[in-house]
């Protein structure tokens, strides 16, 4: 176990290639409500719990750019898919009865709230699960570094960054078999080594404001709970002792 079971206000980072499940593109609504059903177990735990959701899954700003569409307005666009995720997030999670607000850095007020510091821990107070929507509001930023703000603003005892494998490894282990996994980190090691956990700002600001990030797998059932617990199995990045 480690310091990881005392934790009672977390972000959560969804990448939107995960919301993908099985499907080359769009949402896959079974994966979907299997998240949901993990995030509600998780919440009935007393957790309270932020999100952001990429928008991977939808639209990339970098891909874009290479296909003549300036990079701050593929950027803006992808902020956008952050606002459909987050939505259909915030779709499944009320289905079975979570409380639910989204926040967006970009007003749209038709649709989900304007991102306010205090009205967003307000609701955390409340119960509700809250999701930060389209990023940090400006281009050139990802949304890991959204969460990484968010997370510093929320007051978050950790940051949890969901994935397609079980941690951090010196290489890609899809492409390298024989790449070694870590069980534990510091901020330090992770930049340099140069390992794509997260962008460096995101990394940056976690260990500036001491939030530990744990890495693991969104594809074992029931991950988050144990997570949230100290449980399972992730890569825990902290501080150095």
């Amino acid at each position: 176990m480690t310091d990881s079971d005392a934790y009672r206000r977390i972000l959560l980072k969804i990448s939107g290639e995960a919301l993908m499940g099985a499907q080359e593109y769009g949402i896959d609504p079974e994966f979907l409500g299997r998240v949901a059903a993990e995030i509600k177990s998780v919440h009935t735990l007393g957790v309270e719990i932020c999100l952001v959701v990429g928008g991977g899954n939808i639209f990339r700003g970098i891909q874009s750019a290479a296909q003549g569409v300036e990079r701050a307005t593929g950027d803006y666009m992808g902020m956008l898919a952050t606002v459909m995720n987050s939505l259909a997030v915030q779709a499944a999670l009320e289905r079975i009865d979570v409380p639910t607000r989204v926040l967006s850095a970009i007003p749209m007020a038709t649709v989900c709230e304007p991102y306010i510091r205090r009205r967003g821990i307000r609701h955390l107070e409340k119960g509700r699960v809250v999701i930060f929507a389209a990023g940090t509001g400006n281009p050139f930023f990802t949304t890991d570094t959204a969460a990484a703000l968010r997370a510093s603003e929320m007051n978050c005892e950790a940051l949890l960054k969901a994935t397609k494998v079980d941690g951090v490894y010196s290489a890609d282990p899809m492409v390298e078999p024989d790449a070694k996994r870590y069980e534990r980190m510091t901020f330090h090691q992770v930049l340099a080594r140069d390992l794509k956990v997260m962008d460096a700002s995101a990394i940056a600001l976690c260990r500036e404001n001491r939030i530990p990030i744990l890495v693991f797998s969104l594809q074992n059932s029931g991950a988050i709970a144990e997570v949230v617990q100290g449980n399972g199995q992730f890569t825990l990045i902290r501080n150095e002792e």
